[in-house]
Order: C-alpha cells, then sequence, then structure tokens
C-alpha cells in the first residue's frame, strides 16, 4: 500500500515556520490579489489564499473587478499595484473571463512582484536554470517530494499535461533536479506506454480518473494536480483508490497539492518582501 503524501500536514508546518520567520523579522509582507466576475470556484480560491496571509502574518488586500471588465481595465489595476511600494506580491487569480488577454495581464506583472512565477521573465529564468519565482504548483510538488525524501535525481519522470501554469514548468523544475523527464499530451503516441515508464508520474491533464493501474509501474511515486468534479465529488487525475494499492506514494485529492500550492504562494511573497526590502536599503 502506497505512502500517502500528505500535503496538508506539510504545508501547515511550512506555514508555522513562516510565522516564526515573519515575526522574527522586520518583513511586513503584502500580497495583493486581482479577480474578474464572480467564478464561485476563483472566489473559493481567493479565499483561501487571503485566509493563509492571515495564518503567516502576511497582509492583504483584494481587488475585485467586474465580469465584463476589458484587458485595458484589468492591466491598469495590475499597474497601479506595480507602482504601489506597500505591494510586494500581486497574484492575477486565472482563469480571467474570456474577453480578458490574460498574456498581456500577466506580462505587465512586474517580475520582482510576480508570486504566482508566470511572467515570462521569470519563466525563462527557471527554464535557463536560474530560477527566481518559479509556479506554485510545480514549486509545491518539488517541496513535497523532498519532505518524504523521495528521490529525483536519476529517476525517470513523466508529466502528463503541457500547461504553462503546471505542464510546462514541472518539467523543468524535474530537469533542473536532474531527472530524466518526459512531457506527455494529447497528441502522445503510445501513451499508456509512456506513461507506464515513470518512477515519478505527475498528472495534470484535468480529467477526472484518468490514470489507471494498467497506467502505473508498480512501486511509482504518483502526484496528481487534477481537480475534478465526479458524481458530486471532488476527485483527481488518478484513480486514487485503485492506484494506491500499486504506487509507492501518492497525493490525495483534496489534501495533497493544493495546500503546497498555497504555502508556496505565502513563501514567495514572503521572498518578494525580502527582496524589495534589501533592494530599497541600497
Amino acid at each position: 500500500m502506497a505512502t500517502i503524501l500528505d500535503g496538508k500536514k506539510t504545508a501547515d508546518r511550512k506555514l508555522a515556520v513562516l510565522r516564526e520567520k515573519i515575526e522574527d523579522s522586520a518583513l511586513s509582507p503584502h500580497l495583493a490579489t486581482v479577480i474578474a466576475g464572480t467564478d464561485p470556484a476563483s472566489l473559493m480560491y481567493v479565499r483561501m489564499k487571503h485566509k493563509a496571509c492571515e495564518q503567516v502574518g502576511i497582509t492583504s488586500v483584494g481587488i475585485t473587478l467586474p465580469e465584463n471588465a476589458p484587458t485595458r481595465t484589468v492591466v491598469d489595476t495590475v499597474l497601479e499595484l506595480n507602482r504601489d511600494a506597500d505591494i510586494d506580491g500581486i497574484l492575477v487569480q486565472l482563469p480571467l473571463p474570456a474577453q480578458v488577454d490574460s498574456r498581456r495581464v500577466i506580462a505587465a506583472v512586474h517580475p520582482g512582484k510576480d508570486v504566482d512565477g508566470f511572467h515570462p521573465e521569470n519563466l525563462g529564468l527557471l527554464f535557463s536554470g536560474r530560477p527566481k519565482f518559479t509556479p506554485c504548483t510545480p514549486t509545491g510538488i518539488m517541496a513535497l517530494l523532498a519532505e518524504y525524501t523521495i528521490p529525483v535525481a536519476g529517476s525517470r519522470a513523466v508529466v502528463v499535461g503541457r500547461s504553462i501554469d503546471v505542464g510546462r514548468p514541472m518539467s523543468a523544475l524535474l530537469t533542473n533536479a536532474d531527472a530524466t523527464v518526459t512531457v506527455c499530451h494529447s497528441k502522445t503516441r503510445n501513451l499508456e506506454e509512456e506513461i507506464r515508464r515513470a518512477d515519478i508520474l505527475v498528472s495534470a491533464i484535468g480529467k477526472a480518473h484518468f490514470i489507471t493501474p494498467a497506467m502505473v509501474r508498480p512501486g511509482a511515486v504518483v502526484v496528481d494536480v487534477g481537480i475534478n468534479h465526479l458524481d458530486g465529488k471532488l476527485v483527481g487525475d488518478v484513480d486514487f483508490e485503485a492506484v494506491k494499492k500499486i504506487a509507492s506514494a501518492i497525493t490525495p485529492v483534496p489534501g495533497g497539492v493544493g495546500p503546497m500550492t498555497i504555502a508556496t504562494l505565502m513563501e514567495n511573497t514572503c521572498r518578494a518582501a525580502k527582496e524589495r526590502t534589501c533592494d530599497r536599503a541600497l
């Protein structure tokens, strides 16, 4: 039976450590969130992030724009936060409404305040092997693997999904940690065969119970990034109950990757505050 990679327990510990660091420092980190519209899931995620801020002693402010806000309005909001000396980190909650050009909005965030790690400059640093702010979900996964002393160097890792927010940066972080990485997607030939080669399998495809036991090599480590609704329940990409019988370690949904994402966001915000404080002191 697989070891359960408890993201909630690990995240709670990391947040407790971060709170002590903030209390012992002269820092007063300040995070701003920007959301457009009233999508229930997005609103819930933003509330969770503000709650985590309260937990560790980070000041937070939330800006809610109307559902019909044009790209220019969202960009102007971000630019105003860039100019605000009190704001250390900016998080734009995705997805934005269809009429908003998300790429323009993300590119408008100052790289030094880009605690989500999505700005092209920060992604470029990640892929060049010199990461600064890295996307929170992949970074949280790496921290969870480290917490459970799962060896990455020399391992064969397979990432299912090539999104810019999870799949691609996940592959870069694993590569930087000396894993041999394959990225699979909808056009991959012999998909099941590729997945079965994984020592470490990360699924971020967004299809409920897509990963079955037949796709998983016995003893593999399985990380489930998926958030899906099935028969009124929240489930991942992995058929958890079946796959946990053959994997060596596995993340649950919920309680696996999600809490690590939020903990990483808090750490990035604290780091941004520290670096901006140092810059101002020069």
